[in-house]
């Protein structure tokens, strides 16, 4: 199965960001917790190297905790820190706004020190349904960036006051434009980060069988009763096809819905490298 999506509004989104990048004095990076390492966009990378960063950790409730904490120690550095987050919990996000001014301390005392007080202004970034909108919703303690558990909800920045002398932006999710490794490529799918559309769901919910089975032993076998397979899934579950035989492309659906629901566990789908 070969994936490469990169639609038309994505190329703009990102002409977009370079534009605003001017106006930001920190990146908000926001990471799936799943699969923090393939949501590193080398295209946003570039424009997060000239600010300071804080990568946020998000749906943390739903990851492998041991596995996470090996790629925090390595995301945080001079000017990067990081921070576990699950941006559906109200109030969970409020740490954000003191890192925020944690970052910019330098741009904070330069400014005091000529009796002002600095607008801090930051911009959110990442892949398509990492929980970009979430975030800031929780920022703002009220829902005003368009939410939605699919890539593409977020179709152009929005900028918002989140304290006092704080703004955000949030900008549409952006993937890579050439999605050359198609293990990451699948591993994006599989957090739905890529349209589920644009793709052969029986054929990823395979790949994601045989990921589980390498990272997870048994954490299939255990959810659906012994069976380890689409047909046995269906089996299981009773999803039948008119007629007779088992609906494995139903069974695909109900898999991946499973994972990406924490069904299946807490889960960190990339490889140990």
């Amino acid at each position: 199965m070969k994936i490469n999506w990169f639609p038309g509004h994505m190329k703009k989104a990102l002409d977009e960001l370079k534009k605003e990048l001017s106006k930001v004095d920190v990146i908000i990076y926001v990471l799936d917790a799943r699969a923090p390492k393939s949501c590193i966009n080398p295209e946003l990378d570039k424009l997060a190297s000239s600010r300071p960063v804080l990568f946020v950790l998000n749906k943390v409730d739903l990851s492998d905790l041991d596995k996470l904490e090996k790629v925090a120690k390595s995301l945080t550095a001079k000017d990067r820190d990081c921070i576990y987050l699950n941006a559906t919990e109200s109030g969970a996000a409020s740490i954000v706004n003191s890192k925020i001014k944690s970052l910019c301390k330098s741009k904070i005392k330069k400014f005091e020190e000529k009796g002002i007080k600095p607008t801090l202004r930051a911009m959110v970034v990442g892949v398509p349904n990492c929980g970009k909108s979430t975030l800031v919703n929780n920022l703002c303690k009220k829902g005003k960036a368009t939410t939605g558990d699919r890539p593409g909800v977020t179709k152009g920045k929005q900028w918002f006051v989140i304290g006092q002398n704080v703004e955000v932006c949030d900008t549409p999710g952006t993937l890579y434009p050439n999605l050359e490794d198609q293990e990451i490529a699948k591993t994006l799918a599989f957090i739905g980060s890529i349209k589920d559309e644009v793709l052969d769901v029986t054929e990823l919910a395979r790949e994601l069988l045989l990921r589980l089975a390498k990272l997870y032993p048994g954490v299939v076998e255990e959810r659906y009763k012994g069976a380890s397979s689409l047909e046995e899934i269906a089996r299981v579950r009773a999803f039948l096809l008119p007629g007779g035989g088992f609906d494995e492309e139903r069974a695909a659906s109900a898999l991946l819905s499973d994972f990406r629901s924490g069904k299946l566990g807490s889960l960190l789908i990339e490889d140990d490298k």
